[in-house]
This record gives C-alpha cells, sequence and structure tokens, in this order.
C-alpha cells in the first residue's frame, strides 16, 4: 500500500476496564523496530518485524513512522503525559514536531504540548497532506472503544480480554467506517469490508464462509488543495429573486396567471395509516376545514412580507402588511383562488400550496407597480456564499488531474466520457484569457428555476473566472448536447433572473452567461 493514500492499520485494542495502565512497548517494538543497547558498544536500531509497518529501514530511523503508540486516556485527561509514555512516544512526538514545522512555517510549534501533536496524528491518520498521512499501523490503550473516525481501518487485532461485549462491539466500529461514499450504477454504496481479528463478538453471525468481494471501481479523491488557495472561485447562493419596488402604494393586477387550482391530485383529502402491527386508521382534513378563512389572509400576507419585501439588511418592512393583507383578501375574494374536486380554500395553508399562491400574488404586485423596479437575490439566511475551498469527496466516475495554475480543485469529475474532459483542456489552454475555473460536481452552486410550476435548482457545468482589460468576469459555462424544454428553461432563468439579480446585489463579482448545444469546442 505505500503511496496510497489510505492506512492498512493493525490496531490492537486493550481493556479499558485496567485502572493502572502498562504501556505495550513489546508490541510496539515487534511492529515498528526498537533500539538495541550493547553491552560494549554504540546501540544499534532493530528493525520490526513486518516490512509494512517498520520504522526502520537502511539502519536509521524513517523520517516519518509508519507505526505510533498511542493511549487516548493519556490524551484526554489533561494531565502531563507519564514519563513512561513519554519515553517511549518521544521520538514520534519530535518528527511530528518537525514535520509540523516544515508544513505550517507560520505557526509556533513551541506552543504545541506533546498531546496537541499526537491528537493531531490520530485525528488526521491516513488523510492525505496532514500529519498523521503516512501512518498504516496504531498500537493504543483504550483508544479504540471511543469515538475516533479514521475510515481507513482495514485490520483490527485485539492483543488482551475484553471486559464486556459492548467494548468488543465498539471496537468493532471502529472499521465500520465507510471509506467511499460514491454511488454505483444502481444508485448503491459498494460494500466495503474489515478484517478483525481477536475480537470474540456475538451480535453479527460468523459461522460459515462469506464469499469473496466484488473488486470495487478505483475510487478517485476529489479535493481543493491548500497550495492552490490562490484561485479559489467563491459565488453566492440564493433561494430565489424578488424585485425592490418604488415606495409607492402597493397594488396588484390579477391575471390568468395569479390563479392558483387546488385538487385532490396534489394535495390528498384522505389517507389510511396501516402498521404492521395494530389496527387501521382513516385521518381525513377535517380539521383544517375547521380553521377560519380569514387566517388564509393573515398567512399569505406574512409569507410575503418576509419572503419578498426585505431591506437591503435582510430586514423585513412590517409598515406593508396591511396593503399585503389587502391585496391579498382581493386576490381570494375575486375568485383567483379555485376549489375543484372536494377540496376547500383551508388547503392552501399547506406550505407549499401557500408558496405557489404568494409566488403568484408577487408577480401581480410586481406588474402592477408603477416606476423602476430592481430585480435582487434572495440569499440562503446563514450561508450566503459558497466555496471551491471546502470541496472534498470520493468518486467513481471517470476524472481529469486539473492544471495547478488553473483550478483549485484537484480533479474534473466527468459526467460522459470526453465531453467534460475536452472542456477542461480547452479551457487550461487558453493561457491569457482564463485565469481559474471550477467543474461544478458537489461544489454546492445552484441556480434556482421554476418549471411547470415546480420549484427547482439548476446546476451548470463550470464556472470560469475571465480576465479582461477593465478587471475580472465569471462565466457560467453550459455544456450540452442537445436541446430540451428544461435545459433552456434552466439556461433562461440564468440569464434573465439570476445574472442581473446578483449583479445587482451590489457586492458579488460581476457575472456573464453562455450556454451553447454541442461541445464547448
Amino acid at each position: 500500500m505505500p503511496g496510497q493514500a489510505c492506512v492498512a492499520g493493525l490496531l490492537p485494542s486493550l481493556s479499558s476496564s485496567a485502572t493502572t495502565v502498562t504501556y505495550p512497548s513489546s508490541y510496539s517494538n515487534f511492529i515498528a523496530g526498537w533500539e538495541k543497547k550493547l553491552p560494549n558498544g554504540p546501540a544499534v536500531l532493530v528493525p520490526g518485524k513486518l516490512d509494512l509497518f517498520t520504522n526502520v529501514a537502511d539502519g536509521r530511523w524513517s523520517a516519518r513512522p509508519n507505526t505510533i503508540l498511542v493511549d487516548s486516556e493519556q490524551l484526554e485527561s489533561g494531565e502531563a503525559m507519564s514519563d513512561d509514555f513519554r519515553k517511549i512516544a518521544a521520538r514520534e512526538i519530535e518528527e511530528f514536531k518537525a514535520e509540523y514545522r516544515t508544513r505550517f512555517p507560520e505557526r509556533d510549534p513551541g506552543k504545541l504540548t506533546d498531546e496537541d501533536v499526537l491528537r493531531e496524528v490520530m485525528n488526521t491518520v491516513g488523510k492525505p497532506g496532514k500529519l498523521g498521512e503516512q501512518v498504516r499501523c496504531v498500537v493504543s490503550v483504550s483508544m479504540l472503544t471511543e469515538g475516533w473516525d479514521a475510515n481507513t481501518v482495514s485490520h483490527i487485532l485485539g492483543i488482551r480480554a475484553f471486559g464486556t461485549q459492548l467494548l468488543c462491539e465498539q471496537v468493532v466500529g471502529r472499521g465500520l467506517r465507510r471509506r467511499s461514499f460514491a454511488l454505483n450504477e444502481q444508485g448503491h454504496f459498494e460494500p466495503e469490508y474489515a478484517e478483525v481479528y481477536g475480537v470474540p463478538f456475538s451480535f453479527i453471525p460468523t459461522d460459515g464462509s462469506t464469499p469473496a468481494p466484488r473488486p470495487t471501481k478505483p475510487v478517485t479523491r476529489v479535493r481543493a488543495l491548500e497550495d492552490r488557495a490562490a484561485l479559489e472561485m467563491r459565488f453566492p447562493r440564493l433561494l430565489g429573486y424578488r424585485y425592490d419596488l418604488p415606495p409607492e402604494k402597493l397594488e396588484a393586477t390579477f391575471t390568468d396567471d395569479s390563479r392558483l387550482v387546488l385538487t385532490t391530485a396534489n394535495v390528498p383529502t384522505e389517507t389510511e395509516n396501516a402498521p404492521i402491527v395494530g389496527e387501521s386508521s382513516f385521518h381525513s382534513l377535517a380539521d383544517l376545514k375547521l380553521r377560519r378563512e380569514q387566517e388564509i389572509d393573515f398567512v399569505l400576507a406574512r409569507h410575503l412580507l418576509e419572503t419578498f419585501f426585505r431591506d437591503g439588511e435582510g430586514n423585513i418592512k412590517p409598515w406593508l402588511f396591511p396593503e399585503l393583507l389587502r391585496i391579498v383578501r382581493e386576490w381570494r375574494h375575486g375568485g383567483w383562488l379555485v376549489c375543484q374536486d372536494d377540496t376547500f380554500p383551508q388547503m392552501v395553508l399547506f406550505a407549499e400550496s401557500a408558496t405557489a399562491a404568494a409566488e403568484k400574488i408577487y408577480r401581480s404586485i410586481v406588474a402592477a407597480t408603477p416606476g423602476a423596479k430592481m430585480l435582487k437575490p434572495i440569499l440562503y439566511p446563514y450561508d450566503t456564499e459558497g466555496s471551491t475551498r471546502y470541496v472534498d469527496f470520493d468518486t467513481t466516475r471517470p476524472v481529469y488531474a486539473t492544471d495547478p495554475e488553473k483550478c483549485q480543485i484537484s480533479h474534473v469529475v466527468a459526467d460522459t466520457d470526453s465531453w467534460e474532459q475536452k472542456t477542461a483542456q480547452a479551457l487550461e489552454s487558453m493561457k491569457g484569457e482564463v485565469c481559474a475555473y471550477f467543474k461544478n460536481h458537489h461544489v454546492g452552486f445552484t441556480i434556482p428555476y421554476v418549471m411547470n410550476g415546480q420549484q427547482r435548482n439548476y446546476t451548470p457545468d463550470f464556472v470560469v473566472r475571465l480576465g479582461a482589460p477593465g478587471g475580472e468576469w465569471n462565466l457560467i459555462l453550459e455544456v450540452t448536447g442537445e436541446k430540451r424544454p428544461d435545459k433552456e428553461a434552466k439556461t433562461a432563468t440564468a440569464r434573465t433572473l439570476w445574472v442581473p439579480a446578483v449583479n445587482n446585489h451590489g457586492g458579488m463579482a460581476e457575472i456573464s452567461t453562455r450556454a451553447r448545444s454541442g461541445c464547448f469546442l
């Protein structure tokens, strides 16, 4: 496994019931190697018995140890390490402190305690670019019965007796952390396995043989790289769009587009609950029908106020509530709320129907309001901005390794066999025009749009930062091979709503859009 971003852990678990801890230095020495003092000469290094895990190579200690010794009770106690433990782990501590100085020159390693360093190593076992990246084996005391989330554990070896069955189950759980969350062609996770030795447990049947697992597809880790931080690209996260209306009195002009039809095709009026055990029961909307119709007006007016009528700082404009309440009443009493089949007006109180009604009323207000209207974005309340620096996931899809001077993300994840790869190559070849780009896969950049009355999110293929004489611009790029109504709705929304709303916000970079059929080239 050398060279792979994984850890094949031989992880002995020791009973945590003992009150006096004896450090298993003999286990660590056997696996990792040890220093032997000769009676009439200098000490010599004895390599470990397992080549994959030994810390001794060519008669000297390795620059990065493959095996470490750790005791979680010592780490979490808040007390200084015992002299015995400090002596056993001294070399590992010093080596990782040296590595810390190399990786983070702006930080002061002198302020780190030994416990801080070892805790960081344990928290990053098998993680590329971290202090514990090269660790393949952990000899531990009491660690495997606690919440340790290394997801690269492949082998567990218990050496001492366990006090309870629960401890056995907790130890086995250390090997049940998934390495890959990439879905296969059926939309399911591929099975993963861990070998467990010397740990008796009865909650999982162990009799008989298990067929060998099928070979899985190669998994690629896609992540933002720290050494490419200068290529970070940020983007706004939108929930929808609104208009900044002039401060005059609000009016509404209702048309056929303002009509909302309630039918049993969208909202069931009766539900049968048939549990596996117990009697069946029928539920209806009789209780909802008893609610006053005036409540509809207040709920919709509040929805309009909280969603569409806010100032630049996100505060609602409460003085507009009476006017909105009047408009909602005109909408409902004017016959624009139509009840078909066995529905009734109170059914508009359901969240989905209330949202649709509020949007129709709001568009009627915008159409009737004179003067200039400025389109503005509705941002996520507590997460207004996304970034490429948060990308970190595994995939089994085809990938293309990106240019370190063009993209912060390590790979482009392709939806086809060639189109996305060719697009990335073309973008990287534009040395003077393209400053940075990213493939919008698991990045979180979406454009809200409406199609057939349903709210959806459009995920563009690429976002490109272009260099221009007047500054930098962001290009939303869609790679497609056919014209479909849904794609036309997506690109039209991006061009006519998303781009103007973001540019009118005033606090975001200028955006331009382009969508073409066929290959980008």
